[in-house]
């Protein structure tokens, strides 16, 4: 392993520091961060207006390292997937998806997932470990990398970042705090407070916490209306059930008031919660919590024993909520053909729990169908 300094995953604070401590000066660092972020620079010589000195001393004492890249794949529908490569065989990925001029990158947090949600193939995969802030940043690095520098006028590719990828980002705080500050920086990526969100399937202690950090969107992934069945869809719920969830949400709105809402990620599966019962108990739910809703039709993966409902069905689920006052979408499908789609994100994790074992064990049980917990008629 080099025992070279990696200045990928450094904010502007440290990096200030970091040139303080080798004889330099502060503002050393303003230029180094443009370099690497908006320039997307892995080689020192690159960048002309430091001096050869400078240059030299750097070379011999840091580096700019990203996560290796194994596989690119794009989509027929301009989707990009990177699977990127870590230690011990371990992968992650990474997807940003293509809308009109907006252009969103979907970020991991970690090797696989500590929670287990049932309707989602990231899970089944087990955990291994958090990602550093050089792995989480070094992901927005890798795709602005992939387009180029910015044009001219400072637009880029990428627009919205959303850490809704591998892994429970409130369960690498400390390291997702630094990357998404990094990502608001002007001198890193300068995304918007706004368009820069952060999806949580509901660890409650650390909403609050964040709040006190930073200023980003937030998304819950909710995907139920009710204790009972999201104690089975999102079993993080056991812990910290819905009233405590919804009442988390209602702080981040008091907190934020210019953000006015929470988006609410809602996993549509037949049978399941798609129900007419569901949508009524959604809006009882939400009646006093400013929020927009997102519908996500199931998206299959092998062995799950869920599947997507029809297009009748989910449209009448929108409609219900519609018309109780919820702004309401439904996500269009992308990056399926290339499995980049939500639920979807897989990667390779070297297990430290029994969870992959056990789910393989499961699936291979000869005339044995995962269960499919459905309420009322």
């Amino acid at each position: 392993m080099s025992s070279k300094v990696n200045l990928l995953g450094m904010n502007r604070p440290q990096m200030e520091d970091f040139f303080e401590s080798i004889g330099e000066k502060r503002f050393r660092a303003h230029q180094v961060m443009k370099w690497i972020h908006f320039f997307g620079a892995d080689d020192f010589e690159t960048m002309t207006n430091l001096g050869k000195a400078l240059r030299t001393k750097l070379a011999e004492v840091a580096e700019i390292r990203g996560p290796h890249v194994a596989l690119e794949h794009f989509s027929n529908d301009g989707t990009r997937k990177w699977v990127v490569e870590l230690d011990q065989g371990n992968k992650v990925e990474t997807v940003f998806i293509p809308d009109g001029k907006r252009g969103t990158l979907c970020v991991s947090s970690q090797v696989g997932c500590a929670l287990d949600c049932s309707f989602c193939s990231t899970g089944k995969q087990g955990f291994h470990r958090d990602l550093t802030v050089a792995e989480i940043i070094g992901q927005m690095w890798i795709a602005q990398r992939s387009f180029g520098a910015p044009d001219n006028r400072g637009i880029r590719n990428i627009t919205n970042v959303v850490m809704m990828g591998m892994g429970e980002p409130l369960l690498n705080f400390e390291n997702v705090i630094s990357a998404m500050e990094l990502m608001k920086d002007d001198l890193g990526y300068g995304v918007a407070k706004k368009r820069l969100t952060l999806s949580t399937s509901g660890v409650v202690p650390r909403m609050y916490e964040l709040y006190d950090r930073i200023d980003v969107a937030l998304a819950v992934s909710l995907h139920a209306p009710n204790d009972e069945l999201r104690d089975v869809l999102v079993p993080v719920n056991k812990k910290y059930p819905l009233s405590e969830l919804m009442a988390a949400c209602r702080e981040y709105v008091d907190k934020f008031p210019d953000t006015r809402r929470v988006t609410m990620e809602y996993v549509l599966i037949d049978g399941v919660n798609d129900k007419y019962e569901h949508a009524e108990q959604l809006i009882e739910l939400l009646q006093n919590v400013p929020s927009k809703i997102n519908l996500i039709p199931f998206n299959p993966f092998p062995n799950s024993g869920y599947k997507r409902p029809n297009g009748m069905r989910i449209k009448a689920f929108q409609d219900r909520l519609m018309k109780a006052g919820f702004v309401t979408t439904i996500r269009t499908t992308r990056g399926d053909d290339i499995d980049a789609a939500c639920g979807q994100l897989v990667g390779k994790v070297q297990d430290r729990t029994r969870r992959s074992a056990q789910w393989q064990a499961k699936v291979a049980a000869k005339g044995k169908k995962i269960p499919v917990h459905q309420t009322g008629s």
